[in-house]
């Protein structure tokens, strides 16, 4: 007997795989429509909700790439976050307590951003991406991070020399 349950409900037969595949494929959708509309006239809260479903998808197909570029993607992605939100940077600093110099830095490849500056850039964009669509917490951090790990592989041949002479070996024999 067929549990009426699941006939009423056909996506709880979906596995997760399932079920991400087909979240990505409406937010594509959702995308597609805005660019679409874009022409037209569209409510800004609508132009702002496709940018932000824009730079997840971005986000994402960065962290997925096998990409060895060298330029850092963390000030483009937050450049573009902050720019779609708010109308002045400076807004943006105030919201997550941040100097808009320190904010103005990170955005022209001038600093690095503080650990406390990812972690306030992670809770605001929960916020913000809460009515939006689904936003993985750590995507900030993972950016950074694989922007950080490209960077140092990169300059290998600039530090492997000085820092091998800190390094020794004890022999066992």
């Amino acid at each position: 007997m067929i549990n009426e349950s699941l006939i009423l409900d056909p996506e709880s037969l979906l596995d997760s795989r399932e079920s991400s595949q087909l979240d990505g494929e409406k937010e594509l959708k959702a995308l597609s429509k805005a660019r679409a509309l874009r022409k037209g006239e569209l409510a800004s809260h609508d132009i702002r909700r496709a940018r932000l479903l824009q730079l997840k998808l971005k986000m994402e197909e960065f962290l997925s790439s096998n990409s060895n570029s060298t330029k850092s993607q963390f000030p483009v992605f937050l450049e573009f976050y902050v720019d779609t939100i708010y109308p002045k940077r400076k807004l943006f600093a105030q919201d997550i307590d941040v100097n808009p110099i320190s904010l103005s830095q990170v955005i022209n490849y001038h600093r690095e951003p503080k650990e406390e500056f990812i972690l306030r850039l992670i809770i605001h964009s929960e916020k913000v991406y809460k009515n939006v669509c689904h936003f993985q917490s750590n995507t900030w951090l993972e950016v950074y991070l694989k922007d950080k790990f490209m960077e140092t592989i990169s300059s290998e041949k600039k530090w492997r020399k000085e820092e091998g002479k800190h390094v020794k070996i004890f022999e066992l024999v």
